[in-house]
């Protein structure tokens, strides 16, 4: 049985939900961002309490098909940004495609009717916090940093941070007290 987790967005949630099924005595075979894999089905009393162990945790379980498919979608579009070998090298819609299996229209509709943004403004918006992070970490030049972004220069890279922050990149880079979003708050 697969179970969906919403707000499931980093390797540290995945630990949280892995303690909690543990606690439960739940057995998994596979947790992933955003979904868990079960050995069984969940009884209702499991079901709450997996869900109110979930909530105090900030994650809550999604029941409904449309929540489901708009978590996998930011999943795959956090994990393509954020993991450095997924940047894909096709279009965006292309790879969402190949990822989910359905029409990018379809899923670009869905997307906008729930979280009233695109999915292109939503992937802008966690390139741009990668863009800072990776400006904090100061390892890599903004050139390498489009480059593992995927941008098709620094000088779109360039325009799109200033447009979104304000600010220039290399003014961004020199600030002694940089703000970054966390990753369920973009």
């Amino acid at each position: 049985m697969k179970i969906y987790i919403k707000y499931m967005v980093s390797r540290r949630c995945k630990l949280m939900v892995k303690a909690e099924l543990a606690a439960l005595g739940i057995c998994h075979s596979i947790i992933e961002l955003g979904e868990v894999e079960l050995d069984d089905d969940l009884t209702e009393e499991q079901r709450e309490l997996l869900h109110l162990a979930l909530l105090k945790s900030g994650l809550e379980l999604m029941e409904d098909k449309k929540a489901q498919l708009i978590e996998k979608i930011k999943t795959i579009i956090i994990e393509m940004i954020y993991n450095d070998e997924d940047v894909p090298k096709l279009t965006n819609s292309a790879f969402l495609e190949e990822k989910l299996a359905y029409d990018y229209t379809y899923l670009a509709n869905i997307f906008s009717e729930v979280t009233a943004t695109t999915v292109e403004h939503y992937i802008i918006a966690h390139k741009i916090e990668r863009v800072k992070e990776l400006l904090i970490y100061d390892e890599l030049t903004l050139t390498q940093i489009s480059h593992l972004l995927n941008y098709s220069s620094v000088a779109h890279l360039s325009f799109q941070f200033k447009k979104v922050t304000g600010l220039t990149a290399s003014f961004f880079k020199g600030l002694k007290h940089k703000k970054r979003v966390p990753l369920e708050d973009v």
